[in-house]
């Protein structure tokens, strides 16, 4: 079994890519937002920890955690936001490790992990390989407006606090250019794949 991590600015169409290996191969996908949002349920593994350290007020009528209201604090409190980092990171860290080890189980030939922050949170140590999905910055900006309502502001911003094109590029194996026609994305991506099916 190959594994695999995918990532890239925002924008650059990550979920496409995996929607199509997904559906086009023998593969596990598993992402990293998910697995953050399943460990902070009530009974998941960070739920006990992140109550402990917003209290209380955190959390809705039915004893979800109201992440809109955590949001709004980390943003304005950067040792609030290192302290739950702290305790989601490694969580989700061993939650994709379980996963991995569940698509073996199951003779998976291939998994997809996407996360962000791939590069920063070493998972190099767990994939074989990793992909850099890239898109054109103004391509990105366009998509993040008009796909998902942003306004240039917030683009702006989220670009600014993630990794520069050059560090994505050091530190991955394989680079995606998904600027353009999604079909020419499929092309180099079944490109890729078989060099792995030959194997």
């Amino acid at each position: 079994m190959k594994v695999f991590g995918i990532t890239g600015g925002v924008g650059a169409g990550k979920s496409e890519v995996l929607t199509y290996l997904g559906q086009n191969y023998d593969a596990t996908v598993i992402q990293a937002d998910e697995a953050g949002y399943l460990v902070m349920l009530p009974g998941g593994e960070c739920y006990g920890e992140i109550v402990k350290l917003f209290g209380r007020q955190i959390t809705t009528e039915t004893g979800e955690l109201d992440r809109k209201r955590i949001a709004e604090i980390v943003f304005q409190d950067e040792e609030k936001l290192k302290a739950l980092n702290a305790i989601v990171h490694p969580a989700v860290k061993r939650y994709i490790k379980k996963a991995i080890a569940a698509a073996e189980k199951a003779g998976t030939e291939y998994v997809f992990v996407e996360a962000a922050l791939l590069i920063e949170e070493k998972y190099d140590e767990i994939c074989d390989e990793l992909w850099y999905i890239y898109a054109d910055e103004e391509v990105r900006k366009e998509r993040l407006i008009e796909g998902r309502g942003y306004s240039e502001k917030k683009v702006r911003e989220i670009m600014a606090n993630q990794l520069s094109e050059d560090e994505f590029s050091s530190h991955c194996d394989f680079e995606i250019d998904n600027s353009g026609d999604f079909e020419e994305t499929k092309k180099q991506l079944d490109h890729r794949m078989k060099k792995y099916e030959t194997l």
